[in-house]
């Protein structure tokens, strides 16, 4: 079954929808997907949450069309890739696109970002394996640190050691998110752990299609929690570079990532047999513990 979202790219409409429909939509779409960390938190001011929506419907637009979509992927990418130079100069027509035409204006967003996303999607429909981990960050570089540059510049930040140290976490939670989706992403044909790595712990790709990890893949995905583990820790420092709830929002979305990064070592490093998540309750008492962002030097290690 295709999703309404989807269905709406494939066909455009004739004629753009009312923004009070397209925003409908963009909401419907930021809650019909779970997530660890969570984009949207209390504290964000009622006002600047159709923004944040906007940002993050896109962003999922962009990987269900990756992801999920029916046919040619990469068209469907073009036809969106154009939806979004038409809300740069233009009229776009497609719900997602017509919600972020206003963002764009408000806040001077660099199309670049954007389309950085698209592409990114573009790389899964072409490359399911990486040699180096150079390859690897150069794909989260794609992927993921746009989204944390977009949305530090819709709260007026853009200094580049800010945008640095966000790299540092997105890079971060994307990884968290490879290690954490081993057997979804092997199943789709995709393997993000780089192949030099592969060899030098002595795992096959028959290794990764077993129920059960063994010892070779435990030391692996050891080795490649640690990794993340630091991105996140490096980008800590963000949190006192920003005010107000953004430092609750920034230290929940690390939080989340080394949340997800725990369970991964306490579940022995196999992701392979269960996908490792965060319960509502967990989340809630993330959410609490929180609240007092200032500590963030405490979490590191533990």
């Amino acid at each position: 079954m295709v999703a309404d979202h989807l269905k709406t790219l494939i066909t455009l409409p004739s004629t753009p929808p009312s923004f009070a429909k397209a925003q409908q939509m963009c909401a419907e779409l930021a809650g019909s997907h779970y997530e660890n960390f969570t984009l949207v938190s209390y504290l964000v001011p009622r006002k600047m949450r159709g923004h944040i929506i906007a940002l993050y419907a896109f962003c999922r637009m962009v990987d269900d069309i990756g992801d999920e979509a029916p046919g040619d992927r990469l068209v469907l990418l073009d036809r969106f890739s154009k939806e979004l130079h038409n809300a740069y100069s233009g009229t776009p027509r497609h719900p997602v696109m017509v919600t972020l035409q206003r963002t764009i204006e408000q806040f001077n967003l660099p199309k670049e970002l954007f389309y950085k996303l698209i592409e990114a999607n573009r790389i899964d429909q072409q490359k399911t394996r990486y040699l180096t981990f150079s390859e690897l960050l150069d794909y989260c570089d794609h992927s993921a640190n746009p989204v944390g540059r977009l949305f530090l510049m819709i709260f007026g930040y853009e200094d580049e050691r800010g945008f640095s140290l966000s790299d540092n976490t997105c890079t971060g939670l994307q990884l968290t998110n490879f290690w954490q989706d081993l057997r979804r992403d092997f199943d789709i044909g995709r393997v993000y752990l780089p192949q030099q790595d592969m060899e030098r712990f002595g795992v096959t790709e028959e290794d990764l299609s077993r129920n059960t990890a063994n010892d070779s893949l435990r030391e692996l995905l050891r080795f490649q929690v640690e990794r993340a583990r630091h991105y996140l820790a490096s980008g800590l420092p963000l949190i006192d570079r920003v005010r107000g709830h953004l430092k609750v929002d920034i230290a929940l979305f690390s939080r989340g990532g080394l949340a997800i990064l725990d369970k991964i070592q306490s579940s022995g490093y196999d992701t392979l047999q269960i996908r490792p998540t965060l319960s509502k309750q967990q989340k809630t008492k993330l959410f609490v513990l929180t609240l007092f962002p200032w500590r963030w030097k405490r979490w590191i290690g533990n």
